[in-house]
């Protein structure tokens, strides 16, 4: 811990700043919320297609398998990798994409990368044998990875690319999932895995005139490299030198991609509604050396263990993965380190953690005037709300892009962009014409399951996974859901909800659902599902933590305040383990290693 003692905010610059804050928050509240954006449907179902992998046709499948999942990326990929470990070797995962990856499959747009450390984001790293090349990987190597985990663990040979579940119910006299398809299959699973994750389908702003355009369009997760050249390694997108680009959004993917086109465009219009924050990446090559002296034994495990305390609080002697994410906790554990014991009450933490964020974002502000040249555009780029209000980004050449010629930040004060035209977009009342406009506009975060998913699960009795879940989610762990037998759902919430990493999430959640599988195929059950009691029992422990840590009404609007509207009925639940991450992957390990796999019921 430091020696030095943290410095005092002023209450009266605390003051001001939160009146900032909710003003700034006020500019850009629409009571359209996640209704603002379209659907990508009919008409522009084209921003969906594959640009990089050719459809290859084949047969329907009318087979049996032991496990199907849905979702070709990380959660796939590792609880895929579990059962095999274990001997379950009748794996078959189901990917609307061409090949493995995800979101990573889909996001190839210039400069993509991981904004979490590859060593504590990448799975599978010590299993694989895989040292990531640098800090921050980009995202070709992650592809890359994601298919080399394909490929070690044999999951390739039964796996579905471009299909997509359309229905996917349990026969109640069959005891088996049947699961049916866009490519005409209709196969049973006796069990099911479901990881299709928030970061999947595109979405579109709800712009007056957006399917006027005639220039050329697509969305960064369909990056048209045919039209801009270049690729995604990095390469010159020649085509653009004698081009008008406009991009819409200045979120994670803007903030990564916009140096690349700064370079190559004749100009850039980069159109902004609310900005980012923008903290250092300081990205840097692995030392071989140095990797070869860590990676020893279980280093991996050793350094989420690590990189989940930091970040969320917990205790830990050293930080080793020392990025943006564990800084601001840093900041928050010195503050609350300063006081007398007897002073380290609630009222005092919190003001602990609100004066290490009004620190860090003035430095983060600070760093938009070190770096922008024009001080209008540099005021244009500062972010007026607490770092994790929207989700932080890190980048070293981003801010510095707007010091390029042909490039412009066009500010629409919260407004956003008021029309697009056939020949360019319209913002400030100001016409931009453009030859080519690219949506960064983001995925569907706020949406219903039913929707982002495809399809509306079917369980026991004909219950409907919508209607079990229509008063808020309802899990055991956020993996087990009662009436939805030998179902397993793999993503964050009602389990450690850490949002900064959540491939830790995904790892510990498939070695635990293989552990699951294998002691009931071990032990001639047919079914394993969580009895009501502790699906009910677990929803009461998670209220009584301290409830949602992201998405503040106070926030300016994003999805993770659900645009700035109401949260919605059952927002209560969508909460992690009241006891913190770190606790709950602690929890989890010793509830999966008893064997007794308590709140399950095992049926033969």
């Amino acid at each position: 811990m430091s020696q030095t003692q943290p410095s005092p905010i002023d209450p009266a610059e605390k003051a001001a700043l939160q009146k900032k804050y909710l003003a700034e928050r006020d500019k850009r509240l629409r009571a359209d919320g996640n209704a603002q954006y379209i659907q990508i449907t009919n008409q522009f179902e084209h921003y969906l297609e594959d640009p990089y992998t050719p459809v290859q046709s084949r047969e329907p499948l009318k087979d049996h398998v032991t496990f199907s999942f849905v979702g070709g990326g990380f959660a796939g990929l590792v609880t895929g990798a579990r059962l095999k470990e274990l001997g379950i070797e009748d794996v078959r995962i189901i990917e609307k994409g061409g090949d493995f990856g995800g979101t990573w499959y889909w996001n190839r747009y210039p400069g993509a990368q991981c904004d979490t450390a590859s060593f504590v984001y990448m799975p599978l790293l010590e299993e694989t044998g895989h040292m990531p090349t640098e800090k921050y990987a980009h995202a070709p190597e992650i592809l890359a990875h994601c298919q080399n985990i394909g490929n070690q663990f044999n999951l390739y040979d039964q796996a579905l690319f471009h299909t997509v579940v359309t229905d996917l119910r349990w026969l109640d006299e069959q005891r088996v999932w049947q699961i049916k398809t866009n490519r005409g299959d209709c196969f049973t699973s006796q069990f099911i895995g479901l990881g299709t994750g928030p970061l999947h389908v595109p979405k579109l702003p709800g712009i007056p005139g957006i399917e006027s355009f005639k220039g050329h369009t697509f969305h960064t997760s369909r990056w048209d490299y045919n039209y801009t050249g270049g690729n995604p390694e990095g390469g010159l997108m020649t085509g653009l030198q004698d081009k008008r680009v406009g991009i819409i959004g200045t979120g994670a993917t803007s903030v990564q991609c916009v140096p690349h086109l700064a370079k190559a465009c004749q100009s850039l219009a980069v159109f902004q509604r609310t900005p980012s924050s923008v903290d250092i990446r300081d990205n840097q090559p692995t030392d071989p050396q140095w990797f070869e002296e860590i990676a020893t034994e279980g280093w991996q495990q050793r350094w989420l263990e690590n990189f989940t305390a930091n970040q969320t609080g917990g205790m830990a002697k050293e930080d080793l993965v020392k990025d943006g994410w564990t800084d601001l906790s840093r900041r928050i554990r010195e503050r609350i380190g300063s006081l007398p014991q007897d002073e380290r009450t609630p009222k005092n933490m919190m003001l602990a953690w609100e004066d290490s964020d009004f620190e860090k974002m003035n430095e983060i502000r600070a760093r938009v005037d070190a770096i922008v040249n024009d001080p209008k555009t540099a005021d244009g780029l500062k972010a007026w709300y607490r770092q994790l209000c929207k989700r932080p980004c890190f980048h070293d050449e981003y801010l510095d892009s707007y010091n390029q010629p042909g490039v412009e930040l066009v500010h629409t004060d919260g407004q956003g962009v008021s029309e697009i035209t056939e020949t360019g977009v319209v913002a400030n009342g100001k016409e931009y014409p453009l030859d080519c406009l690219i949506y960064a506009s983001g995925f569907e975060v706020g949406t219903e399951y039913k929707r982002r998913a495809g399809f509306d699960l079917t369980g026991r009795g004909g219950l409907k996974l919508s209607d079990h879940w229509q008063g808020g989610m309802r899990t055991k762990h956020g993996t087990h859901a009662h009436g939805f037998p030998n179902a397993f759902i793999v993503q964050p919430t009602q389990g450690a909800n850490l949002i900064s990493n959540v491939p830790h999430n995904l790892t510990e959640s498939g070695q635990t659902i293989a552990c699951i599988v294998k002691h009931a195929i071990e032990g001639g059950y047919r079914e394993v599902e969580v009895t009501e009691e502790a699906e009910t029992a677990w929803l009461e422990l998670l209220l009584s933590g301290p409830g949602r840590m992201l998405g503040a009404q106070d926030c300016t609007p994003g999805y993770y305040n659900n645009e700035g509207q109401a949260p919605g009925p059952g927002a209560e639940y969508h909460v992690g383990y009241p006891h913190g991450a770190s606790a709950y992957f602690d929890y989890l390990r010793e509830w999966r290693s008893s064997g007794a796999f308590d709140g399950l019921a095992f049926k033969t």
